[in-house]
This record gives C-alpha cells, structure tokens and sequence, in this order.
C-alpha cells in the first residue's frame, strides 16, 4: 500500500520525502526491490534543538537533544566509514588503538605517555618492537655521521634557515686513537675542526641543535594556561 501526500511518499515500509522528480537513490532499491523500513531525505536535515543551527551548514545537521536532555548529540554502536576531510573543534577522546596509512600531524601530545612507534620486529617472527621519542626542553634536531682524515662537518644546507647557530652543540667520538679533536670555529654551514698536532681526524659527530622557525618551546605553564 503506497501514500503520496506533498511531496511525502509512504510505499510498503520505505519513506521517501523529496521533489516528485527525484527518485528513491539506489542504495535503498526500488521496486520490489526497495530495502524495507529505510527512508530518504532530500535534505538539507535538522534534528534537535531548532536553535542549535543558524544556517545550513550540511546536508544533515545534529544539534542537542530538547526532550530526555541526553548529554550526546549522537550515539554510534558499530563501524564508521568516513570519506572525506573531517573538522573537529573540542576534544577527543580514544580508549582504543588509533591506525593510520596517512600522515598526523599535532601540535602537541599531552598525556604525559612516551611518543613511541611500534613496528614489525625486523629479526623475531610473531614479535613487534617498540622504541620511544627522546625528549628535552626544546624542539631540537641532530646530524650525525663519521668524519675521516678531514676537518670540515659540513652541515645540511638548510640548516641555516631551520636552526639557530648559538644554539649548535657537537658530541666527537675518536676512533683507534686519542686525536684531542676540538672544535675551533662554526658557522650556519660548517664546523671546523683541529687534532692535536695537525694528526688526522678519525671520528664520530653527533651536532644538535634548536629550530629557530617556531617559537621556542614554553617547558612550564599553568594549567588553566596552556601553550598556543
């Protein structure tokens, strides 16, 4: 039994509301082939408070209950399949495993936790290995390698737009002998270096230093305050 009243069609358990020149979509079948008890909104729709949306922000819109009072504007019990950007303005809360193929990128991740990865164990089958971000009071980064019989650490070109010179530190690590290395000058792109006696340098550098192309990193603040 069907029943057709202003653009409100009601056939054997499917509801359609829309435009008489719309037809049900697909998804949902037609004819005898419609999925029972499913409906179609042409849109744009309000569920809600009527004071919740001031314009048509999206095809559907959820605002607070006005009834039970119930806390959610929306309760899911099952998966959810997003295609699609997604804005989110408050906080979110994960009690279970987050998984991702893309990138994430944060601002910052404040549950007090190690910042780890965890990968397929490369040497043990059946086994994952974990490892975990180092941390310090800054937002530094390194460059490392070997240096051997020359007295030139030639830093990564861009560093001299990425750090702070004041800021570079080196770590020398002699190899097979004691050289007494020691670092005589440095600039944005070098570090320039001197063995006892003009011998030839055989070494491990580490070079660290602080990005200048954010602000520095605020280490305390109050709670009620937190870094922007």
């Amino acid at each position: 039994m069907a029943f057709i009243f202003d653009e409100v069609f009601v056939n054997n358990g499917q509801l359609v509301i829309a435009d008489q020149n719309i037809n049900p979509p697909n998804a949902l079948g037609k004819g005898i082939g419609r999925v029972k008890h499913s409906a179609y909104i042409e849109g744009p729709l309000q569920v809600g408070n009527s004071d919740d949306f001031s314009t048509a922000e999206g095809t559907v819109m959820i605002g607070k209950d006005g009834n039970t009072g119930s806390d959610n504007a929306l309760s899911i019990k099952g998966d959810i399949l997003q295609t699609g950007n997604i804005t989110q303005t408050g906080n979110i809360t994960q009690t279970g495993r987050f998984t991702t193929s893309g990138k994430v990128t944060c601002g910052s991740l404040s549950s007090g936790l190690p910042k780890s990865f965890d990968i397929k164990h490369p040497s043990k089958e059946g086994w994952r290995l974990r490892y975990a971000c180092i941390e310090g009071p800054e937002a530094g980064v390194y460059y490392r390698g070997r240096l051997k019989n020359q007295k030139v650490i030639r830093l990564p070109y861009y560093w001299k737009d990425l750090v702070s010179v004041d800021s570079i530190t080196v770590q020398l690590q002699p190899i097979g002998a004691h050289q007494d290395i020691i670092v005589k000058r440095w600039d944005d792109e070098n570090i320039y270096l001197q063995a006892q006696g003009g011998l030839p340098i055989n070494c491990f550098y580490h070079v660290y230093a602080e990005r200048n192309d954010i602000d520095k990193l605020e280490v305390e603040y109050e709670v009620d305050k937190p870094p922007t």
